[in-house]
């Protein structure tokens, strides 16, 4: 592909960096990346994301915009409360940036449309807030191959990773099953810093593009925290779990299940 005059012009800072230049960016228009949530951590990677001329941002969300979301939510505005969040963040990414085509999915992930949503992707960002759908996309992407960028949050603190099987352990390596219902509250019930997603989405929007270029060390194996209390970051060592039910050497896994009954959460 040939770079048009607007486009040298919109990505002339990523074009002049070494690791970067125009073949990287012609790397970056041809990737497309499903976002799992266009909330608090979704936000940030689909601006960010969107800015740096991502080729194709599917978003999956079936909530509506609240008046409580825009504490976090840097998407939505006041404008937008009764919206579809897919909507919402269609509008303000295509006035961002028309190079980007914005696929939205309104619509609750489940074991019924994952394995044909997630397979028109290259990459997954989930920021999800539930487990269920967390295991259900995990399995999903150790199925299907897909590298899964993963984000969390609550209260004050956020954790990144990748995970890419075979090159590194998936999330059933950390937690094989899901917690027993109501042992860990919904940010709804502990509350979360507002601009804590900002800090961890934009993670997850660096290490996306990372992979797309492949440049420098992606999270594989490797779990970042973050305490904004603190200040602080530490980063954890991961390993494959040879017994994994998912993508463990003799996995049991073998088709998708909803987990919403497992973790106390009403079908």
């Amino acid at each position: 592909m040939e770079f048009t005059d607007d486009q040298i012009y919109r990505y002339a800072r990523h074009i002049i960096l070494p690791e970067v230049g125009g073949e990287g960016q012609k790397k970056l228009l041809g990737a497309k990346v499903l976002l799992l949530g266009a909330g608090g951590l979704g936000s940030p990677v689909a601006l960010y994301l969107a800015a740096a001329g991502i080729g194709k941002i599917g978003i999956v969300d079936f909530d509506v915009v609240d008046r409580s979301n825009l504490q976090r939510q840097i998407l939505h505005t006041t404008a937008d409360i009764g919206k579809a969040k897919t909507e919402s963040a269609r509008e303000k990414l295509q006035n961002m940036n028309p190079d980007v085509e914005v696929v939205i999915h309104n619509a609750r992930l489940s074991s019924e449309n994952a394995m044909e949503i997630l397979s028109g992707y290259d990459i997954i960002v989930d920021g999800c807030d539930n487990f269920p759908t967390r295991y259900l996309v995990n399995d999903a992407c150790v199925l299907l191959g897909k590298t899964n960028v993963h984000g969390s949050i609550f209260r004050f603190e956020g954790q990144v990773t990748v995970f890419k099987t075979p090159d590194g352990p998936c999330y059933r390596c950390l937690y094989p099953e899901p917690p027993p219902p109501g042992m860990v509250p919904s940010c709804q019930e502990a509350g979360v810093l507002g601009v804590l997603p900002g800090v961890v989405g934009t993670l997850q929007a660096v290490e996306t593009i990372k992979i797309i270029l492949d440049k420098g060390d992606a999270l594989i194996g490797k779990l970042l925290l973050y305490d904004a209390l603190k200040t602080e970051f530490r980063k954890l060592n991961l390993r494959r779990d040879p017994s994994c039910p998912a993508c463990g050497e003799n996995p049991t896994i073998k088709e998708l299940i909803d987990y919403d009954q497992f973790c106390g959460i009403p079908g």
